[in-house]
């Protein structure tokens, strides 16, 4: 894929001015405290595996509307103490899948806490959390981005959000945890969520990864590329064009863009410049908001893959920087 988006010169410069919906902080304050208000105490059960150097756990926590979210909690076997935890959210389409797709936190030391995602994990790796109740019913395009798109209440996104909040909530609750010692890692829409999670936790996190990230600059991104799934929202807009200023209205409700001058803790970003389904301009538009210290790393040649292990490594580097 060619170079489509704004050169590197003008991305280092891209700061667009967009104005946040004028309820988004009671939107997000209601939310979370009803979220909290509704939470139970986390379940966590040992898993037997044939991994000899990582103990696992199953974990269900309680997420959006006191509804159940199931993750993996994955420690080093020879562990002796309490652990910096790295709390990891998922792509798009994918779910948890099982516990020895994700070694590398673990390898390097860490608690790793995997969240599920709900009612994905049926397109590239398995999942076993429902999007439960009434709340995704209306028109939508297949896929997750318009799911209850025209109503901030019923959004998809205001679920999947607060959902990654609550598994930052939980780190206390966790075996074998240093809750004080915190990161958020993701990649797509995974990096999207340890964003918002960064945002909206409330300051517990202490390092932020966060590759190509999805959710960023939404208004922009529908405009620029015909990649999945932001031409989700494109195909809903095209058939239900009476509809299309609501449903950008509530995407705005989580566009990180809006979110990140709320995050305080150091963050490492990616972005790739031949990246079709998270645009450069996006990402960089997101990084230049974010109010904390912030790094960014960028991947002339690459597409959706955003650093591959080049990426991993840095990815490392900056978490055992900041999670000493």
């Amino acid at each position: 894929m060619a170079l489509f988006d704004l050169p590197l010169d003008r991305l280092w410069t891209y700061r667009p001015e967009v104005a946040a919906p004028a309820d988004l902080d009671g939107f997000w304050a209601t939310t979370l405290a009803e979220a909290r208000a509704g939470a139970a105490p986390v379940e966590v059960r040992r898993f037997e595996t044939a991994l000899r150097g990582v103990t696992t756990y199953d974990v269900t926590f309680t997420g959006f509307a006191g509804q159940p979210v199931r993750a993996w909690l994955n420690l080093p076997a020879a562990a002796s103490g309490p652990l910096p935890l790295v709390v990891e959210f998922i792509g798009y389409g994918g779910g948890r899948g099982r516990p020895h797709e994700w070694l590398l936190w673990s390898a390097a030391g860490y608690a790793h806490l995997v969240m599920d995602t709900r009612g994905q994990g049926g397109m590239w790796r398995g999942g076993d959390t429902p999007d439960p109740g009434p709340d995704g019913a209306g028109p939508s395009v297949p896929g997750f981005l318009t799911r209850g798109v025209l109503d901030p209440a019923g959004y998809y996104y205001r679920r999947l959000l607060t959902d990654a909040v609550r598994a930052v909530d939980i780190a206390p609750e966790l075996p074998g945890v240093d809750a004080s010692r915190l990161a958020v890692v993701g990649g797509s829409q995974g990096g999207g969520l340890a964003l918002a999670a960064a945002s909206l936790s409330g300051g517990p996190v202490r390092a932020v990864v966060s590759q190509v990230p999805f959710l960023c600059h939404v208004r922009r991104a529908v405009t620029i590329t015909d990649a999945d799934p932001y031409a989700e929202l494109v195909r809903f807009c095209r058939v239900h064009p009476e509809r299309a200023a609501a449903a950008l209205s509530t995407v705005d409700h989580v566009d990180l863009l809006h979110l990140v001058p709320r995050a305080t803790a150091p963050a490492l970003f990616s972005a790739a410049l031949m990246d079709q389904t998270c645009p450069p301009s996006t990402v960089f538009a997101a990084y230049h908001a974010y109010a904390g210290p912030k790094e960014i790393e960028v991947y002339e040649w690459d597409g959706h893959e955003g650093g591959r292990a080049h990426f991993a490594a840095r990815s490392l580097e900056f978490v055992a920087a900041h999670l000493p």
